[in-house]
């Protein structure tokens, strides 16, 4: 959205409307071709081009209003998704901090006992050598 008010005009069912806003020209026209499709759509119906121009707009209205709330739902939908993708991610962080922390903990061992092993070489060594002098 920008900060300056745009006026553009638009074509909306063969009428020129000049269409004020704060969004871009591009999105106003973007609008007027989303009402254009729709109109063009129920045009093709029979039953809807017979009812009277005030039925046809209400209808519109109707028609338009669904495709708000289940966009709206669609979005609720996906936030939720997001979040518990999120969570996922910060758990499997969590598990992998730990599971680097048990690595390092576990190799610190491994050195410990690395080290003993080889004193106990040396002593080994050291007693079969006082073993054979004796």
């Amino acid at each position: 959205m920008s900060s300056s008010k745009t006026d553009t005009e638009v074509i909306i069912g063969g009428k020129v409307f000049t269409l004020s806003g704060y969004e871009s020209e591009e999105y106003l026209q973007r609008v007027a071709s989303y009402i254009n499709n729709k109109l063009n759509e129920y045009n093709k119906v029979d039953s809807f081009r017979r009812q009277p121009m005030d039925t046809q707009g209400v209808l519109l209205q109707l028609n338009i209003a669904d495709d708000y709330f289940k966009a709206k739902k669609q979005i609720s939908i996906l936030e939720e998704e997001l979040q518990a993708k999120e969570k996922e991610l910060y758990d499997l962080k969590h598990e992998l901090i730990s599971a680097q922390i048990r690595l390092e903990s576990s190799e610190e061992q491994v050195k410990t006992l690395q080290q003993d092993l080889n004193e106990n070489a040396k002593n080994v060594v050291r007693l079969e050598t006082e073993l054979k002098k004796k």
